[in-house]
């Protein structure tokens, strides 16, 4: 794809937010060599939380893939906080999502395709990556996914 990064945000219909603030004693993102990791974000749109609770209890599966794009949305926002372009973006490596799950539920696996599919949509082959997708008994702020990402750049 011969299109820029951007420009695929803007036919998705997605402006990228500012990048959030840590809330405690860590970075939102850390470069060592070619390497960039964020730390997790939460599927905040316009400062607000839009999922909490448990998947499989307070949320259903489908707002639970609509919140990891948005904590998609947010890891891009980190990653051009941090490159300030997203073109530098050479690869990413690798996802880990975290899902607010009830005992249980058993499909953090179709929760972690909203972000998939929506990086892979963004950066093109650049977005092909390894992931990892587990259960949790809670999340920060009640949030119902929170996702972290490394990044190869230039």
């Amino acid at each position: 794809m011969s299109e820029t990064i951007e420009k695929r945000l803007s036919d998705l219909g997605v402006t990228l937010p500012i990048a959030a603030a840590p809330a405690a004693n860590y970075v939102p993102y850390c470069r060592s060599g070619d390497l960039l990791f964020t730390a997790g974000q939460l599927p905040l749109k316009d400062g607000k939380l839009q999922a909490s609770g448990l998947l499989g209890r307070d949320v259903d599966t489908a707002s639970g893939k609509e919140a990891a794009k948005y904590c998609a949305i947010n890891i891009l926002a980190q990653a051009k906080a941090a490159l300030g372009s997203l073109e530098k973006i050479r690869r990413l490596v690798k996802i880990t999502v975290f899902v607010a799950s009830a005992p249980d539920f058993v499909e953090q696996h179709l929760i972690a395709n909203g972000a998939s599919d929506f990086l892979v949509a963004v950066l093109g082959d650049r977005g092909k990556h390894a992931r990892s997708a587990v259960g949790s008994a809670s999340l920060p702020l009640n949030a119902a996914v929170e996702i972290e990402a490394v990044f190869e750049v230039e």
